[in-house]
């Protein structure tokens, strides 16, 4: 997806993404650190509306693209002590 396709309501901060795809947001960060998804400066001054300011956000399109192979990983339950 090129830069020139997305409008500015096509950014939404991580909890918003989560929220729309149903993928975890550790999920979100992963793929924006290895280049999947891109990663935007948020608007100064905007609050995210979870009680923090969080700056980064994703490209929604981009998100919803990578969430259609998305598959959970069952990880192995914790052993106690």
């Amino acid at each position: 997806m090129h830069l020139a396709e997305l409008y500015p309501e096509d950014l939404v901060f991580e909890h918003e993404a989560v929220a729309a795809t149903g993928v975890p947001g550790p999920v979100i960060r992963q793929w924006a650190r290895r280049g999947k998804i891109r990663r935007f400066r948020g608007r100064p001054g905007e609050y995210s509306g979870q009680g923090h300011e969080y700056k980064t956000m994703y490209a929604l399109p981009e998100v919803q693209t990578c969430a259609a192979s998305y598959r959970p990983m069952p990880q192995r339950a914790p052993h106690a002590a």
